[in-house]
């Protein structure tokens, strides 16, 4: 009797995975895995002399020395083909730097053999994140249809504006600059930046959005809808960040083109305004158009513009409700010409990239009028490896970030901007591709420099806008690529900043970034 259980028990559970199984037609597992070292000098933008000079008590000295270290990007993605049209992926990360300690020893630490002198390891590195986390569900409703929810990607264009949600989580909380403006930038109240598990952020595997996704294909006609839930810090409160959009795409048969007309809204009650302006929302209307063709089959000519309108918030202090109008644009050309003509197929580019500012405010509290600084979305397009992220991830010892200021450093690079960047690329091998990068940038309106800092040579730089509107500087990124076997690659990174004359009138130090890189994918 026993054993005709047992059989009825298995036979039951060979039925039900039998199926389960018949469910999932096909189950893909694949990953990457990623290790840089990385060496940095002069992120701050100050000679090594003046790094103890400033005399604004309130603002964290910014440390200017050399650094070193490395991290590691691991991630695991499962794609599951279940009944037809339906499509589930999971994306599992870890990412950290390597071995990283916070030193915390006081006059009373145990300084026992196993308590490694007060040093302690960071609680979060070895976490394991969900990067992405979606179904995708084809001829939904009706055949053109495709609806995908959860946490994916969301790329539009060439990302100038919607492109990537950067996210650092790790071994610190919202910084205050993000729980009191959402500017995005990462600083606690020292003006300080504040990691999470990767001291170079921008190296961040987590792009992803948690959003719903609507597909029409009615090629050559592509409409896509799409609402997203970047922040959520109460389900009670009204403090949360939206993004609404729709993109519609056409190709033409002709000249390899292609053009997009765009809405995106992002709907921001993150700033706890203290005055009258209860109801008020730093909103963000961005409508833009893009194309791109090729005149002759060895050049492509890409065009990109957008307008944002809206209302602005900047900090919580705010007492006049002030009006957004601002613009972006994107102009780029890439020449083939000799490239099937050489062995090396060489290639060159050049593009111009603009973002309005707003004139400098010296109590930006009291400030009225409209608002004509752009703000950056959710851009995930970047062209070089150090100035594009100053304001965004690092402050410099010129313009500390600011607490009570929606843009958290006034030399942000996201805003108040024209660059202008010419690259190159050769193959000298089939598996070896090398890259040139050069960059020019001028800002459109004078920054603030709110902290009074002495500067080189015993020059004070106090509050006002002497000498901070003109050229911010030139970076020039060299890479070189290896493509080992189909799986592994070697990179080389090499990139240097050299400040221009809103920087100590150009006589502070060069920012000097070397990144080593080994990705296997599987």
């Amino acid at each position: 009797m026993r054993f005709l259980k047992v059989a009825c028990v298995l036979a039951i559970a060979l039925c039900v995975t039998g199926s389960v199984y018949a469910e999932t037609q096909s189950v893909k597992v694949s990953g990457d895995l990623t290790m840089r070292g990385i060496y940095r000098n002069d992120y701050a933008l100050i000679s090594q002399e003046d790094e103890n000079i400033n005399t604004n008590a309130s603002v964290t000295k910014v440390d200017s020395t050399n650094q070193s270290w490395a991290m590691t990007v691991a991630a695991v993605q499962v794609d599951a083909d279940l009944t037809d049209n339906v499509t589930t992926v999971i994306r599992m990360l870890n990412q950290r730097d390597w071995n990283v300690a916070v030193n915390r020893t006081t006059q009373t630490t145990d300084l026992t053999p196993n308590g490694r002198g007060g040093y302690l390891p960071t609680s979060e590195e070895f976490d394991v994140m969900v990067d992405l986390a979606y179904v995708q569900l084809k001829n939904f409703i009706y055949s053109p249809l495709t609806l995908t929810i959860g946490r994916q990607d969301l790329w539009f264009g060439k990302g100038f504006i919607i492109g990537a949600n950067q996210q650092n989580p790790g071994n610190s909380a919202l910084s205050y600059l993000e729980q009191i403006t959402g500017a995005g930038a990462m600083w606690n109240t020292t003006n300080t930046l504040v990691p999470g598990n990767l001291s170079a952020p921008e190296y961040t595997a987590m792009n992803s959005f948690d959003s719903v996704k609507a597909v029409l294909d009615y090629d050559p006609w592509t409409i896509t809808g799409v609402y997203a839930i970047i922040y959520e810090d109460s389900v009670q409160a009204r403090d949360n960040v939206d993004l609404w959009g729709v993109n519609i795409g056409y190709k033409f048969n002709k000249m390899n083109g292609e053009a997009e007309g765009y809405w995106f809204y992002k709907a921001d009650r993150q700033i706890n305004v203290t005055t009258d302006l209860k109801n008020s929302t730093n909103d963000v209307h961005t409508v833009g158009l893009r194309g791109s063709f090729d005149p002759i089959n060895w050049l492509t000519l890409a065009g990109e513009g957008a307008v944002q309108g809206g209302e602005y918030v900047g900090n919580q202090h705010q007492n006049v409700s002030r009006g957004r109008l601002a613009m972006a644009l994107d102009f780029s050309a890439e020449a083939r010409y000799f490239t099937e003509k050489y062995s090396w197929k060489p290639k060159f580019g050049a593009e111009y990239v603009y973002y309005s500012g707003n004139k400098a405010e010296d109590e930006p509290r009291m400030a009225t009028g409209t608002y004509h600084g752009w703000d950056s979305m959710y851009r995930g397009k970047y062209d070089s490896a150090i100035r594009e992220f100053i304001g965004k991830f690092y402050q410099t010892a010129r313009y500390p970030a600011r607490a009570t200021y929606s843009q958290s450093c006034a030399d942000d690079s996201r805003t108040n901007q024209h660059q202008v960047i010419f690259l190159g690329s050769i193959q000298p091998m089939d598996s070896l591709t090398l890259k040139a990068n050069y960059n020019l940038f001028w800002n459109d309106q004078a920054y603030l420099n709110s902290a009074p800092t002495q500067g080189l040579g015993g020059t004070t730089y106090g509050q006002g806008f002497d000498k901070t509107l003109g050229f911010i500087g030139q970076e020039l990124d060299l890479q070189a690529n290896w493509d080992y076997t189909e799986d592994v690659s070697f990179n080389l990174l090499a990139g240097w900043f050299v400040p221009g004359t809103v920087y100590y009138d150009g006589k502070a130090d060069t920012a000097t970034d070397l990144v080593g890189s080994v990705k296997v994918s599987f």
